[in-house]
């Protein structure tokens, strides 16, 4: 038996709730330290699924005022296995177009936002590989075959927020060894890592990065265009998702 956690948005908790095979279905409020979250609890046979959405279903909540400690918080309490999250990302390569699928191998994070649980005590992390390693293979094993000649493993920069990056704030960053951006998944990660819970990162290419849009470089990006781009792409994060209880 599993129980894996999943963090994303209204998307893919539907979806995913639709074509899982599912025993029973609970919708709970979790009470944590940091405020309630909604979770939703599938079970499909002996494995459990945790859902969680970022911004706890309106989708109004800005990423920059997210209450991560709550949400992972809720994961724990819920007695997960491991954490996979599902990131709609701008991106940056040429080789990693919008549409594009792939998870996580690094991340950076200049923000100079501290994410911790540990704000009244002197706790180090090592996030040096801040990804679960089996949890990528099994990612790979899942994503390699569907997209064959593609480079699944990225750099994630995070990004602030709530606005968009400049053209030139886009050009900086892949100077500086970033390939996608957003503005939520690290915080999650640090804190998992924190409490010893693996985590793992799907990306979703939902966007051309500010100023990459091949032939329109001053295009403007639209935050409905991003979303509906990203829910085109469901399929491959549900059959991630489901390789995780074979």
């Amino acid at each position: 038996m599993m129980r894996l956690g999943l963090i994303g948005g209204t998307a893919m908790t539907s979806l995913a709730a639709d074509v899982i095979e599912t025993t029973r279905v609970d919708q709970i409020v979790a009470q944590t330290r940091y405020g309630e979250v909604p979770l939703t609890c599938i079970q499909s046979g002996t494995d459990e699924y945790i859902f969680l959405e970022r911004h706890h279903g309106s989708g109004i909540t800005p990423p920059h005022n997210i209450n991560h400690r709550a949400n992972i918080e809720a994961l724990a309490g819920a007695g997960v296995d491991g954490i996979l999250a599902v990131c709609s990302v701008g991106t940056i390569p040429t080789d990693f177009p919008p549409g594009s699928v792939g998870y996580a191998t690094q991340y950076i994070d200049f923000t100079g936002v501290a994410m911790s649980f540990h704000d009244d005590d002197a706790q180090f992390t090592s996030v040096t590989n801040p990804f679960d390693e089996e949890m990528n293979q099994t990612l790979k094993s899942v994503l390699q075959p569907m997209q064959p000649n593609l480079i699944l493993t990225r750099t994630y920069w995070l990004a602030q927020g709530p606005q968009f990056e400049t053209t030139a704030e886009i050009d900086a960053i892949e100077r500086l060894g970033g390939e996608v951006v957003g503005m939520t998944m690290p915080r999650e990660c640090k804190l998992a890592a924190e409490i010893g819970i693996p985590y793992a990162a799907i990306l979703v290419a939902s966007n051309w990065a500010a100023g990459r849009e091949p032939g329109n470089s001053k295009k403007d990006l639209d935050h409905q265009e991003v979303s509906s781009t990203a829910g085109t792409r469901l399929e491959p994060v549900i059959a991630c998702i489901k390789a995780f209880a074979q």
